[in-house]
């Protein structure tokens, strides 16, 4: 069984920044993709951010140039940059990781989540 705690959730006032970190306990298959999800009271869960196991990345328009993904395999964790936020960043942000094979979802984890609070 795999669990994830995110931390570094907060509040910051527009253009600032802050630094989530989702740490991963339990054994992860080798091939994997690892993300960062936001939801906003009575909306759905929508991706903004993924890593492959092999390092390729992609982001949702929304948060192109602002956000960055990194993972470190060593330790077990993804973090994700987020710099220039604006008040609609506000959500819960949630960290996934999901187990593949050939295209297909094997497991599929989500962290408890985080509140990330935007405004002046």
């Amino acid at each position: 069984q795999v669990q994830l705690v995110e931390s570094g959730g907060g509040s910051v006032q527009p253009g600032g920044s802050l630094r989530l970190s989702c740490a991963a306990a339990g054994s992860i298959r080798s091939d994997n993709v690892r993300g960062w999800y936001r939801q906003v009271p009575g909306e759905q869960r929508d991706w903004i951010a993924v890593v492959t196991s092999r390092g390729s990345t992609n982001y949702a328009d929304s948060v192109k140039g602002r956000f960055t993904i990194s993972r470190d395999s060593a330790k077990n964790t993804v973090s994700l940059q987020m710099n220039s936020l604006k008040p609609e960043d506000t959500a819960v942000y949630y960290c996934n990781v999901k187990e593949v094979d050939t295209g297909a979802t094997l497991s599929d984890y989500w962290g408890q989540g985080t509140q990330v609070t935007v405004s002046s």
